[in-house]
Parts: C-alpha cells; structure tokens; sequence
C-alpha cells in the first residue's frame, strides 16, 4: 500500500503525545508499507533536523517555509488580524502555500492509495477535490479542547482568545470532518463527541500505545523516596493550568502529611507561571535527556489535567514503567483504565492528595498498583496499534467508492472556509 502522510511542525525530537503517536505508528507502518511522510515546519531548512528524521523514516520529504518562526507577540498580532476571518487560527497558521501545492499535484496524480491528514491543523492544505482516498486523523476533537480553555483559562486574555477559537471551531470542525473520506479518532469518547459532526460508521478508533521495549517494567526498582513527578510539554496551556492547579490546590496537602515529600516537573520549555512554582519541595527541571530514567525515580505519577483532549500518552508509559499513578477524569479520559484496580482518580482537590499520600505511605498497596498497571499495558504495544490502524485505513478506501458525489452538496462550505493561500506566510 502506497500511503502519504502529512502533518505540520518537525516530528523530532519526540517531546509531546501527538509526534510520539504520529512516529511510533508511522515507524511500523514502513515496514510494511511504502510511506511517504509530508513533514512541513516554519522557518529555513534545518539540515540536522532533515538528516536525522530521514534516518528514523527513510521515506520523509521535509519541507520547510522560508520564513522565521513567530514569538508570542507576532503570534498575538497575527491572531488579531484572523479575528475576521472563519478559519481558526490555530488552523490558518499551518496552511503553506508550498504544501498546498504539493499536495494539488500528488492527489490529482493519483500517486498514493490513501492520504492521512495528521491533525485538523493540516486540513487547509488539502484540495478541495480529494481525488485520492483520504482519511483524517484526530489526535483530539478541536472543538471540546478549545470549549474548556475557554471555561478554566486562568488569564482573562486566554479566556477571551479561546472563546473565539472556540467559537470559529465550532462552524469549522464539522465541515472539515465531513468532507474527509474516513475520521480516525483516538479514543471511543472522542468518536461519539465527533459522532454529531458526522456519522458514526464513519469514524474509527485507533487506541492508545506505549513503546514496550523502552518503557519496561522492572519489578525489583524502587523509587527515589517520596518523589512525585509529572512529565509533558510545559509550554501546552492545558499541562501549565493542571501543575498550576496541583502545586497550589493538591501539592500543600500532600506536604501537611508528608514533610519530606517532592515533587518533580519534568517537561520542555517550562513557560514563567511553571518555572515560578519551584520551591524547595518542587523541582522544574526542563528538557531532560531522558523522561525514562526520571520516570523510573517516582514513586507517584500524577496527571491533574483540567482541560485538555486526546488521550494522555504519559499515563501508559508511567503504567508501563510500573508507576501508580493518580489523575483527573480528565486526565485520563478516553483510556483504558479502571479506577481503584490500576489507576486512582479523582476531580476533587482534597480527595486526589489523599489518594497520592496513601500510595507514598502504604508501600504495599503502591506495589499492587504498579504491577497491574504493568501487567495492563502488556497488549498496548505501539505494533499492535498499528495493525489496528491499517485495519482502519483499509476502510479508507471503501468510503471513497462509496462517497464519489456525495459530498458535492458540501463543497460550498468547504470554499466559504477556504483561506486565501496567503495565510501560509506565517506557517509554524
């Protein structure tokens, strides 16, 4: 099978949940497949970059905008000249008028059997008239994601700009959903929400995988004291509003009732409001070279997400790990885990660093969380994910078969969304 793949942004180095899905998925599927990987991103041609993503994926043809990427305030002016348009911004910035080229080409010469759209960022690129089958893959439903910003933004200004995300979301998303041949959810929850955007027999799901070679269980570790930890990208609103929300609601609990208690943040790029949390109990580390080997050192995991969509890819690789681990609803939301077996949940404040200060004092009901979260990922390889995803692309073209003409009568909306080209002048 002849596949093409597009997503924006580079795909290394592999430090947030939608690269490690999009490369541990794509890497299988080349064994197999002929894969052709679109990889755009702002800026001028970084040759490192391009010299490494074709070792791990041969296959790649990297693109780069010849444009400077944009810091916060160039970003913030670009958002207020899109306040008139219908597009999201958070759309228009990943349309290139390079990519929107290649792609007219490709698919009107029919090269590839099936296009994968990653991300809806990417959905501006696509002609109008997809003449190859084509499926879109949602990491998260854009939609829900931008309608929780908007409720717990802590910034009036992040509030104002997510409900107008939000709002220009809302109209997009549908039409967007609709006019791909196939919708690849990552989670059961994420399809029914999108099941009233389009029907639901044209939606799969792809789960959740964990690379089980790296993340191994190791039954005779033990951890680095009373050391709490949290591992994702912390410049992502919805990462900086859950340690926001942990370290001034949940962590002076945890350290009541236990003095010597740590807790560590392991991610990129902390923004200011994280960095400003450290304190001797705290730890912002930043970009480390390896999340495995500071995972290994917890004792607790903790995902207190308040917002957010998608899956959190960091829960399976701490449960893979052994690690026992407490997280919001939301947190854990879309995954396949039960409460109270190999996960604590918990949405209320007092009750979540009551489950974390049970787990750091009772050494051996933490032992009975950390083996049946190990023993819960055995079938949550990132292979066996992919066979599933092959089983789904494969439907792919069967919709398209069935779908010549049909979506005729939507094109209207598609061209009343479509941007002038000119928008990928601020590709990201």
């Amino acid at each position: 099978m002849k596949i093409l793949w597009v997503k924006p942004g580079k795909l290394l180095p592999l430090d947030s949940g939608g690269k490690l899905r999009t490369y541990n998925i794509l890497r299988h599927l080349c064994e197999s497949h002929s894969v052709t990987f679109l990889s755009y991103y702002a800026g001028t041609q970084d040759k490192k970059y391009e010299e490494d993503i074709l070792q791990h994926l041969p296959g790649t043809v990297p693109v780069a905008n010849a444009i400077h990427e944009v810091g916060t305030l160039r970003r913030s002016i670009d958002f207020a000249c899109d306040l008139a348009t219908r597009v999201p911004h958070s759309v228009s910035r990943f349309t290139s008028p390079r990519v929107q080229e290649i792609l007219a080409e490709w698919i009107a010469e029919r090269r590839f059997d099936i296009a994968i759209c990653d991300f809806l960022a990417s959905a501006g690129n696509f002609p109008r008239e997809l003449g190859t089958p084509t499926a879109l893959f949602q990491h998260n439903v854009e939609t829900l994601l931008w309608k929780r910003r908007a409720h717990f933004g802590k910034r009036l200004a992040a509030r104002m700009i997510a409900n107008v995300e939000y709002a220009k979301m809302a109209r997009y998303e549908p039409v967007q959903v609709r006019r791909f041949h196939r919708v690849l959810a990552v989670s059961e929850q994420d399809r029914q929400a999108m099941s009233a955007m389009v029907d639901a027999s044209r939606i799969g799901v792809i789960p959740t995988g964990v690379d089980l070679c790296l993340y191994k269980f190791d039954p005779e570790s033990r951890p680095d004291g009373a050391l709490v930890m949290f591992t994702g990208s912390m410049d992502w609103e919805p990462n900086i509003d859950g340690i926001e929300y942990f370290c001034r609601h949940i962590w002076p609990h945890v350290v009541r009732a236990i003095p010597d208690a740590r807790f560590r943040i392991v991610g990129r790029n902390p923004d200011l409001r994280v960095k400003q949390l450290a304190c001797d109990s705290i730890e912002v580390t930043g970009s480390v070279p390896s999340v495995v080997e500071h995972l290994r050192k917890a004792a607790v995991l903790v995902v207190p997400l308040r917002m957010g969509g998608g899956t959190r890819i960091k829960i399976y690789e701490g449960m893979a790990l052994g690690k026992a681990t407490v997280s919001t609803s939301i947190g854990a939301e879309g995954l396949d885990v039960q409460h109270g077996r190999n996960i604590l949940l918990a949405d209320d404040p007092a009750q979540f660093a009551k489950h974390v200060v049970g787990l750091l004092r009772d050494e051996k009901r933490r032992r009975s969380y950390e083996v049946a979260a190990a023993e819960s990922m055995r079938q949550s390889d990132w292979s066996m994910v992919s066979r599933i995803f092959v089983k789904e692309i494969e439907k792919v073209t069967e919709a398209f078969s069935m779908a010549k003409g049909a979506y005729r009568g939507s094109r209207l909306d598609f061209l009343n969304f479509r941007r002038p080209s000119v928008a990928g002048r601020r590709s990201s």
